[in-house]
């Protein structure tokens, strides 16, 4: 059942506390991907968040479920036939997976840790994966969404359920989507001040935030 008190500071210090535990659980299993998960699974995390543009959280895990079997050879045909019944659009993702696939194998041959971890700068990796015209389907909600899910910090999953929180908090006016990178940027500062003021973590507060709308702590 979803939680639908009002978004305020007090309730949202209440949530983190009674969900505290279960909140660092998750962020621990993100930080063990960073520290020991194969290129098949940064790989397949990044396909999750291919998944999740314009769609839930939930429709992006069946359907990597649906396509984990054929994920490093499958052609775009047989993709998009594994992913009809788990997504909205299985044509327009698996041409994702495909373009990405063979654009990656070609740049670092799918090795995901080493170009990941080679950069020196926060946002230069977060805009690498969105401004690369090889990496198909990645803005910088689902680049943000990958990176944390694969244990790098500091990016602000800017979601509808995070929007609407920060627009009722009266921190940004219109809960829209930011559509830019100086958007996206301003709106992740603000939610970092935000963090500060309240002294909750700021890879916390994105899923007190998320599960105070959802109901769930998922991924």
């Amino acid at each position: 059942m979803r939680n639908r008190e009002p978004i305020t500071i007090e309730n949202i210090k209440k949530t983190h506390a009674e969900r505290r535990t279960e909140i660092r659980r998750r962020l621990d299993e993100f930080a063990a991907i960073r520290e020991s998960g194969t290129d098949r699974v940064l790989w397949e995390e990044m396909v999750f968040c291919f998944f999740t543009g314009g769609c839930s959280a939930r429709m992006g895990l069946n359907s990597l479920e649906a396509v984990k079997p054929i994920l490093m050879d499958g052609d775009q045909q047989q993709l998009a036939n594994a992913l009809v019944g788990s997504h909205r659009y299985p044509n327009a993702r698996s041409k994702y997976i495909v373009a990405s696939r063979q654009f990656l194998l070609e740049h670092c041959d799918l090795k995901l840790r080493n170009k990941l971890e080679g950069f020196d700068c926060s946002h230069a990796r977060r805009d690498w994966l969105v401004q690369e015209p090889g990496i198909k389907g990645l803005g910088y909600k689902e680049a943000s969404h990958y990176l944390r899910n694969i244990g790098f910090t500091g990016y602000a999953i800017l979601d509808k359920h995070v929007l609407n929180c920060l627009a009722e908090l009266k921190i940004i006016d219109d809960p829209k989507p930011p559509n830019t990178r100086l958007r996206y940027l301003t709106v992740e500062d603000k939610l970092k001040q935000f963090t500060r003021d309240i002294n909750i973590d700021f890879e916390e507060l994105d899923l007190v935030l998320w599960s105070m709308k959802t109901g769930v702590i998922l991924k």
